[in-house]
């Protein structure tokens, strides 16, 4: 068994493992290729920009992260193509299923690119071009793969012309319509042939032959070879939304009935589960997965072995047919606790309404193991999943649990998904997720968010307030919003689209929701009076991100109206996600993914300062997500004293913007008493122009600048701390080197990174 995921860049060991491994078969199955090319396979995902083409990389792995085979997509969103640069199985895996489910997913994510289909190359089996037998067999059994799927070479062109007479083994130009009957018109294919040669083959392919190549493509519309090797294609999906309805896992608790608590005024009650699921099956948007059990080692990630040992040996002590509540809190003497482990409870449990009894244990793994399948699901490549489980769990912290919650569900499917990519864990439940918060609160790689009822009159009562935003690298990725007892729907979506440009400005990987419905009118647990149609509304703006997402089920109460309001929310959801797919604008500014890079062609530069740069830097600066309320004020300062004192101050400014949007700007300077030294105070670039290459002409820009006012040596400094490793690793990018280390500098155990950078002086 396999599972193929999408590898974004090298942004976690377990992705820089993946590419490694990706690395190593290259090498193996393409002996022709040149290292260099091998090697360049990291900064091709990081910097799309740069190469013309958005790199999106695909592996099949086995459950121990073994990659067994790899496929690499280049997607022109300019011209609304996808080429397929490789796609191969690791030696000794081919024949398993790899290379067809590996292309499945290629053609999956094609469709929802909404491109006009993919092309690839694909070596010849005719005897004019392909002269050895035994290779001719062997271009046969691809061209045959290929056209299982409907793929087939374009035929009365010139592509396949080697590029010096008498060459062997030309390739042929394939496409792949995705099983549309539409092809690409002369104009169409003549545009993306340029694109392919001049941006992969620009250093082989000369001028000439390019434009030979490319006026050979005559027919109007193309015209493929006619099948030779297989009557009947494999079924492909048709629509984007075919792609999307039709992959919503729904991971259910089956065993969630074992924990009845019958206590009059317990609300976490069975009904829940089957009133949601029989609102469901009306949509017809999902499809059940049987959760399958993962190790401990995931759940013990996430919470203390003493708590997860507690809970399974006092749930068995206690046994079926009832219940004990924690009533004694020994926080006086913690190290004397008692003998008896019912009475321990008090340890680990932050309230006297949650209770320990013989299945709360099982039923709390059995909702772990539904969690963490769903979040499989998605790193799978599911655009959606949801985890329809209970006991719920956003209330457990790392020691302790309480609020009806034993483990947090959602927790640990964040912590699963950060190996592969940054992760954002957005809670909506009418309660603050005080477990979320602890289990994540000193990291920068998960992303925090939570609205609720304020702590002053809702439980949990401690946790939940404004000023908590995290600690150490965590500092800043812990985001409250704490709302009145009495919400308007107007309210509630100011403090949602707050939430959700917070989570566009992280750039995550994969977003995580705790989603509790108890902010519904007339629950028994809350204040607020949201309707079928406020959850409508709010799901579609959390879908409208685009981001994988996997939905966690927490709270909600009043059985009454409880499936209705979960239905509403996930069609909801399901639309919003669809507008990606459909290429329909995202919520807020934000651009789409699928969209076109803006190509640096349309960046107007300039280095004049006018009145407005104060606020746009500083709300440049603030959107970035990684500098302090003072540093931002610093950086719009810095713009002010230049306006007041212009050049006599020493700071330069270059601005890009884009559609009279500032999207990067540098501040830079000479050094006082020293000879042509320049100081780079300040970079910044939009996060939603992040990896596409503005960063880089940008700097590339501002030594430029430098070098024309006599400058030789460039210097940039930075925090060691992990908060600021992408800056670094962007210094070290751009060949910055480092020259100076000082230790506990801004902070303890926060070091001051200097580099340097020599600058090219400019020609005369």
């Amino acid at each position: 068994m396999f599972r193929i995921r999408r590898v974004p860049y090298d942004s976690t060991a377990a992705n820089a493992e993946a590419i490694r491994q990706v690395q190593r078969i290259l090498g193996a199955q393409f002996p022709q290729l040149a290292e260099s090319e091998v090697q360049m396979l990291p900064e091709k995902l990081r910097n799309p920009f740069k190469y013309r083409f958005r790199s999106m990389l695909f592996v099949a792995e086995d459950a121990q992260d073994r990659v067994r085979g790899f496929a690499l997509l280049q997607h022109a969103p300019d011209l609304h193509f996808c080429f397929l640069d490789f796609i191969a199985a690791a030696p000794g895996r081919a024949g398993g299923g790899v290379g067809g489910a590996l292309y499945q997913r290629v053609r999956e994510e094609a469709l929802a690119l909404e491109v006009i289909g993919i092309f690839c190359e694909c070596l010849p089996d005719d005897p004019l071009f392909s002269r050895d037998p035994t290779i001719r067999r062997q271009n046969a059994e691809r061209l045959r793969f290929y056209e299982r799927y409907g793929a087939r070479p374009i035929a009365n062109t010139a592509y396949e012309t080697p590029l010096k007479p008498g060459g062997d083994n030309p390739p042929y130009l394939v496409f792949d319509g995705l099983a549309r009957s539409t092809l690409p018109s002369r104009k169409q294919a003549r545009g993306i042939v340029e694109a392919i040669l001049r941006r992969k083959y620009a250093e082989l392919c000369p001028p000439g032959y390019i434009q030979m190549v490319v006026e050979s493509f005559r027919d109007d519309p193309i015209v493929l070879r006619r099948p030779r090797y297989v009557r009947r294609e494999v079924d492909a999906p048709v629509t984007a939304e075919r792609y999307l309805a039709a992959r919503i896992p729904l991971v259910v608790n089956a065993q969630h009935d074992i924990h009845h608590v019958r206590e009059r005024g317990y609300v976490e009650a069975p009904v829940r589960i089957p009133t949601i699921l029989k609102a469901l099956d009306e949509t017809g948007l999902f499809e059940r997965a049987e959760p399958r059990h993962f190790a401990d080692r995931h759940l013990l990630a996430v919470h203390d072995a003493r708590l997860v040992d507690y809970l399974r040996r006092a749930c068995m002590l206690v046994g079926t047919g009832r219940s004990a509540y924690p009533y004694v809190f020994p926080i006086r003497n913690a190290a004397r606790p008692p003998r008896e482990l019912p009475l321990r409870a008090g340890y680990f449990c932050i309230d006297t309404f949650t209770p320990i009894n013989g299945n709360a244990y099982l039923a709390a793994r059995r909702a772990v193991d539904c969690a963490l399948t769903a979040a499989e699901r998605v790193l799978e490549g599911q655009r959606l999943a949801y985890a329809l489980v209970r006991p719920p769990g956003h209330h457990a912290e790392r020691q302790a649990f309480g609020g009806f919650c034993y483990f947090n569900n959602a927790a640990v499917a964040a912590n699963y998904l950060s190996r592969y990519g940054r992760v954002a864990v957005l809670d909506i439940d009418y309660h603050h997720g005080n477990g979320t918060q602890d289990i994540f609160y000193q990291r920068a790689d998960v992303l925090t968010l939570s609205i609720h009822g304020h702590p002053r009159f809702t439980y949990p009562y401690f946790s939940g307030f404004s000023e908590e935003q995290g600690q150490g690298v965590g500092l800043g990725c812990n985001l409250n919003i704490a709302l009145p007892e009495t919400v308007s729907p107007a309210q509630y979506r100011e403090a949602l689209a707050r939430a959700l440009t917070r989570i566009s400005r992280f750039q995550p990987s994969f977003l995580v929701v705790a989603a509790g419905f108890d902010t519904a009118a007339g629950d028994p647990t809350g204040s607020w009076r949201h309707r079928a149609k406020d959850f409508h509304s709010i799901g579609h703006a959390i879908g409208a991100l685009g981001l994988p997402c996997v939905v966690v089920q927490e709270g909600g109460y009043r059985i009454r109206v409880l499936g209705t309001n979960v239905k509403s929310f996930f069609e909801g959801l399901w639309q919003g996600a669809k507008q990606p797919l459909t290429g329909r604008p995202r919520v807020g500014k934000r651009v789409p993914r699928a969209a076109a890079f803006p190509v640096l062609e349309r960046i107007r530069w300039r280095e004049q300062v006018s009145a407005s740069d104060v606020d746009a830097v500083r709300g440049l600066v603030e959107r970035t997500g990684v500098f302090s309320a003072e540093e931002t004020e610093v950086a719009a300062e810095l713009v002010g004293e230049r306006l007041q004192k212009e050049d006599a101050v020493g700071y330069h400014f270059l601005f890009a913007e884009h559609d009279d949007q500032l999207v990067g700007y540098t501040c830079f300077g000479p050094i006082p008493a020293t000879d042509a030294r320049f100081d780079l105070y300040w970079i910044a670039v939009h996060p939603d122009r992040c990896r596409g290459g503005l960063g880089r002409e940008l700097l590339a820009r501002t030594e430029r600048a430098v070098a024309d006012r006599g400058g030789r040596q460039l210097y940039a400094e930075t925090s060691g701390s992990d908060r600021y490793q992408a800056a670094r690793r962007f210094y070290r990018s751009t060949g910055f080197r480092v020259v100076a280390r000082l230790p506990h500098f801004y902070r303890e155990h926060d070091d001051k990174i200097i580099y340097q950078k020599a600058v090219a002086p400019v020609a005369r």
